[in-house]
């Protein structure tokens, strides 16, 4: 028989029918050292609740390790809400389709199984301010977190700024490096405000280092044919275009403000048209 360096026989080595009785009190060292934390922390409470259900040794056994990974789903997803730095907490129950008669909720619950996150494409949401793009974004965002993807939100306005501040002390790689890690990167209110003056070079070498690698979800209040008005330079805007678009689903919101949501209900505001159109063909239809 093996002996341990304290001269004491090695359990590890010895088949489970042959091994020494185990004191119940080094329970919880063997938990915390296989951190099993969960099945620690509540191992009374599960217990006891395996004994009420009458289930057997390997349901209980089943039903102790379900307890684990439903805490360590938790943890997982806590600290990856945390990393992807999203500005609020949204939903997708949360949001108000019947505000927006031109989104299609069948479509957005496709978007939410992540698929087009696995595959790498790009999700453009498009169409004036308050109609819920942002909502949309995170809401989506925290759907892919959930499912165990990755994801970075940034404001477009923050991301061209830290872009060009990493250009200018000639740490533009590390830059491209970080926002080009994650499965998801949301770019949030692209075209509000006026860009760097090197904002579409800088765009530009994002995009093409995520092309075909990455996901990348972008919210704009304006269409993509004055994108190049967007970035100042439409040959360099044609080619962020021709990246973002191979690979894409293209929806564009119409409808009011929900910001003037009170108002709309006063009958100070009309309600607006809620047809949708096509930003890539200029085509009525549904996103």
């Amino acid at each position: 028989m093996s002996l341990a360096k304290t001269g004491q026989p090695d359990r590890r080595l010895q088949p489970m029918a042959t091994m020494p009785p185990i004191p119940v009190e080094e329970l919880d060292d063997m938990l915390s050292r296989l951190r099993l934390t969960a099945i620690r922390d509540q191992l009374d409470n599960l217990l006891e609740e395996a004994a009420r259900k009458e289930l057997n040794l390997r349901e209980a056994l089943t039903w102790l390790c379900a307890a684990e990974i439903a805490r360590k789903d938790q943890r997982r997803i806590a600290m990856a809400m945390s990393i992807a730095k999203f500005p609020f907490v949204r939903t997708l129950e949360g949001f108000e389709y019947e505000a927006q008669p031109s989104l299609d909720p069948g479509q957005i619950r496709e978007l939410a199984t992540c698929r087009w996150v696995a595959n790498g494409d790009t999700l453009l949401l498009l169409g004036p301010p308050g109609v819920g793009k942002t909502h949309l974004a995170v809401a989506l965002g925290r759907e892919a977190v959930s499912k165990g993807y990755t994801v970075q939100y940034v404001s477009a306005m923050e991301l061209i700024s830290t872009l060009a501040r990493a250009h200018n002390q000639t740490a533009l790689e590390s830059r491209l490096s970080q926002y080009g890690k994650s499965k998801l990167l949301i770019i949030d209110e692209l075209g509000y405000l006026p860009l760097e003056p090197d904002a579409a070079h800088l765009f530009f070498q994002l995009i093409s280092r995520r092309y075909e690698r990455g996901s990348v979800l972008i919210t704009s209040n304006r269409p993509v044919m004055e994108w190049g008005e967007v970035f100042g330079d439409q040959v360099v805007a044609t080619a962020i275009l021709d990246r973002l678009l191979h690979h894409s689903h293209v929806l564009t919101i119409r409808g009011d403000s929900y910001r003037l949501r009170e108002k709309r209900r006063s009958g100070l505001i009309k309600t607006s048209s809620a047809v949708s159109t096509s930003p890539a063909t200029g085509e009525e239809g549904s996103p």
